[in-house]
């Protein structure tokens, strides 16, 4: 069935300002070529977005061309703010951006333990409200949450999980009483890192691939075809969780001790180290690492430092084995901390080691972005939920889309 006039406008308005955002500021006639679409159409859709306020002519193609098909078109980058949080169980950070991605303002905040749910859900709160004051906004459109935990498939909700603080749920509640004009959504940040390592990243020409994050935490996430699978639950990618040998017992449903994260959590992680005498470097977070950095750069004795990372890629290599037998995704990403900081030299061990356990062809990489691709995922969602509002047309390629 043929579109209809005007879902056909609304599709090509939507093309053009996907390419305004992708190459800059164009003529109509670049547009024209770069679409495929007719003068005329062009010349429609120039004035109907121009009236909307979401493009303006910004200057001229050339010192030598005067006229209408000189004029240089670009976004309303002003037109909309956005803000993205990185929440994790020891702080918080935050940035805000314009409408094409330009960071205006980014701030963190620690958040102890034994601060209460009241007084850090004010501290994440404020923290975001200066942020958006800094950037000279008034109030951000839509704000992109990347938290641990589950989120409910139904609701889009953070669940109530086990392990997990309190305030973690009410910050959400909070922002959205606080700034009740904003679209606020949540996501899970291991699979926020995975938008954002597949559209910024290591995996820009994967539409199939597992991230696994080694940070703090463990977790994985799973694009398939281009689509996140989240599960019945929220809760594809609990690799934490996984039962494997080398642990000292089994994960319980309230805890991941047991599991795989007790191979290669940030704790375990730095206890391998000490172990085989790699000292961190300085300043890195977290500890492990900056372990696994010291030892990829050279620090120390040769042997241990080599002996410490094929000990780390055995373990590492337990759990993505599982993963491959069971989805075979041909690309896995070591995400994080720890994964951006093993590299080449940590990713091409645990490549190696799965040779030998798994008969699937598997291709592991080492993050780009490390323990900056969960702000990043966050505001690149965020971003799309803006223009797909602004746009008015939602394209189904990308993952991530909550809410």
């Amino acid at each position: 069935m043929a579109a209809s006039p005007s879902t056909a406008r609304a599709i090509n308005d939507r093309l053009a300002l996907r390419l305004l955002q992708q190459e800059g500021p164009l003529t109509a006639g670049q547009l024209k070529q770069l679409t495929g679409l007719s003068r005329p159409t062009v010349a429609d859709l120039v004035e109907r977005l121009t009236a909307a306020g979401l493009i303006a002519v910004v200057g001229e193609a050339g010192e030598q061309r005067r006229g209408p098909n000189a004029r240089l078109y670009g976004i309303v980058a002003g037109r909309a703010h956005l803000a993205a949080l990185d929440v994790r169980t020891e702080g918080v950070a935050v940035v805000v951006s314009d409408l094409v991605g330009e960071v205006l303002a980014e701030a963190s905040v620690p958040i102890t333990g034994d601060a209460g749910t009241g007084p850090a859900v004010e501290q994440a709160v404020a923290l975001v409200e200066r942020a958006v004051k800094e950037a000279g906004a008034d109030r951000p459109h839509t704000v992109g949450i990347g938290a641990p935990g589950l989120i409910d498939p139904a609701s889009g909700e953070l669940r109530d999980s086990t392990g997990l603080p309190e305030w973690h749920r009410r910050l959400v509640a909070t922002l959205q009483e606080r700034l009740p004009e904003a679209r606020v959504s949540v996501e899970n940040e291991t699979n926020l890192a995975a938008l954002a390592e597949q559209r910024d990243g290591a995996a820009r020409d994967r539409d199939t691939f597992v991230l696994l994050w080694l940070g703090h935490g463990t977790g994985a996430a799973v694009i398939l075809d281009g689509a996140l699978r989240r599960g019945a639950s929220g809760g594809t990618g609990e690799i934490g969780f996984l039962p494997v040998p080398g642990t000292d017992g089994l994960p319980s449903a309230a805890d991941c001790a047991g599991g795989f994260h007790s191979l290669v959590g940030a704790a375990a992680v730095a206890e391998l180290a000490e172990e085989y005498g790699v000292v961190a470097d300085p300043g890195v977070e977290p500890v492990a690492a900056g372990a696994v950095r010291a030892a990829v750069r050279g620090a120390g004795p040769a042997s241990a430092r080599g002996r410490f990372l094929d000990a780390l890629a055995d373990r590492i290599a337990v759990g993505v084995a599982s993963v491959v037998a069971l989805l075979d995704p041909g690309c896995v990403v070591l995400g994080g901390e720890i994964g951006q900081a093993g590299g080449e030299a940590l990713a091409s061990r645990v490549q190696g080691r799965l040779a030998v356990l798994s008969p699937l062809p598997v291709e592991v990489r080492a993050g780009a972005l490390g323990g900056g691709a969960v702000l990043r995922g966050a505001l690149l969602t965020a971003r799309d939920r803006a223009q797909d509002e602004l746009f008015g047309v939602q394209e189904p390629w990308h993952p991530g889309t909550v809410g």
